[in-house]
């Protein structure tokens, strides 16, 4: 059987990209899009090239960046325009395979390999693509081309901008296994450090690495791990069209302060499980399990997760449960919370749930009257037309439900 062919196609400096387009006379300008600098969410969201030269990196403080680049120019981001340029990219890509799966709204896989006979071979196609998408968006894209979607990713990432890149089985040990092992998708800060700690720092370093070790210390992570080192991964590229399983629902929020006090954290948590318990009400699931994610100022991040009395989309069961989480996770003196996410999770389709218990479930009729009710008002209304008393003085929710969403890119 032969190798399938996968691309991954990742556009340029996407925010910024797109930004230029309208600012054509900033092509040459170190240029940042950012959140707003008098919140908390006063971050770089994306840089173009010039500023990159600087080190201006994604992610950290606006003043954190003008201090490497004083004459950087910050932007506000234009989600909607983003998206429409987004969906232009998947266009093209659609034109090649139906097998298109988004990571994000800038980045994709395609499996070609039933594309050969019409459009040529995998490089080739990664070029007709790379050409095509300046012509038609004015973006540009890196792409890379492998025999599985850990490679293909890792491909695109090698030349940038502007630049296709092959990664077969013959030269793969060559080309990669030189780079550190955090370039693998999935292995991050936490993980990367537990490997070097075994003296784990490449990506050779990782495929011949024994399996027990890595398994005695990540579990299967581990043994997947090396298996995407020794280019094992056989997962499939989705298709475009198909509707994903939904497995879990989550908002988090960064707020406009640090949370002192345990009514700032409650407050926070009741509003974040109010809107996951909407969206779960919206696509009509039901949660088995929460979870909450806490971090605080000095941003180290813990995490819990427990079940619900009962399935639910109730966002007071969530937020009751993601409190006491919170509750038993956090020390005495912890320092104070910069950001929080509640998660929903173990997802049932409305109409499967069986009651456990009659009268539990009259409580719960109750509650999901009432629920179905204020999502009415505030679809006429607004979101704001009706809100929790404590909320009112909550000056320190910055509400990522507006301009400066990411949402428009789920697909």
């Amino acid at each position: 059987m032969s190798d399938r062919i996968i691309l991954h196609s990742d556009i340029n400096n996407f925010y910024a990209s797109a930004e230029i387009l309208n600012m054509p006379e900033y092509k040459n300008v170190p240029l940042a899009v950012s959140g707003d600098p008098e919140r908390r969410h006063g971050i770089i969201l994306a840089k173009n090239m010039p500023a990159k030269a600087f080190g201006v990196k994604t992610g950290e403080a606006i003043w954190q960046a003008k201090q490497k680049c004083p004459e950087l120019v910050c932007v506000p981001p234009h989600f909607e325009e983003y998206s429409e340029l987004s969906e232009r990219v998947f266009k093209i890509y659609t034109e090649y395979t139906d097998l298109v799966e988004p990571f994000g709204p800038d980045e994709s896989w395609l499996d070609v390999t039933n594309s050969t006979k019409l459009f040529g071979n995998g490089e080739e196609i990664a070029q007709k693509i790379r050409a095509r998408i300046p012509r038609e968006t004015g973006l540009t894209v890196s792409i890379g081309v492998s025999f599985n979607k850990i490679f293909a990713k890792l491909g695109s990432d090698l030349k940038k901008p502007d630049a296709v890149s092959v990664i077969s089985r013959e030269n793969f040990r060559r080309v990669i296994w030189r780079l550190d092992a955090d370039s693998i998708m999935g292995i991050g800060q936490a993980t990367s450090d537990k490997l070097k700690k075994l003296n784990v720092h490449t990506i050779g370093d990782l495929a011949n690495a024994p399996e027990d070790m890595l398994k005695s210390h990540f579990g299967i992570i581990g043994q997947r791990l090396k298996h995407y080192a020794l280019g094992l991964d056989n997962e499939p590229v989705r298709e475009y069209y198909k509707t994903r399983l939904v497995e879990s629902v989550g908002h988090g929020i960064t707020a406009t302060r640090d949370l002192s006090t345990e009514e700032d954290v409650r407050i926070l948590i009741y509003y974040l499980a109010d809107l996951v318990g909407a969206r779960l009400r919206k696509h009509e699931f039901k949660a088995a399990k929460t979870a909450v994610s806490l971090r605080d100022n000095t941003l180290s991040t813990i995490s819990r997760q427990g079940a619900l009395r009962t399935p639910t989309a109730s966002g007071t069961d969530i937020a009751e449960c993601a409190y006491k989480l919170a509750q038993a996770a956090r020390a005495v003196n912890a320092p104070p919370l910069r950001t929080i996410t509640v998660t929903a999770f173990s997802l049932s389709n409305t109409d499967d749930i069986v009651p456990a218990d009659l009268f539990d479930h009259t409580s719960d009729i109750k509650k999901e009257r009432l629920d179905a009710g204020l999502d009415k008002i505030r679809a006429k209304f607004g979101r704001n037309a009706v809100v929790r008393g404590n909320l009112i003085a909550a000056e320190f929710i910055y509400d990522k439900v507006d301009a400066e969403t990411f949402l428009p890119f789920k697909r």
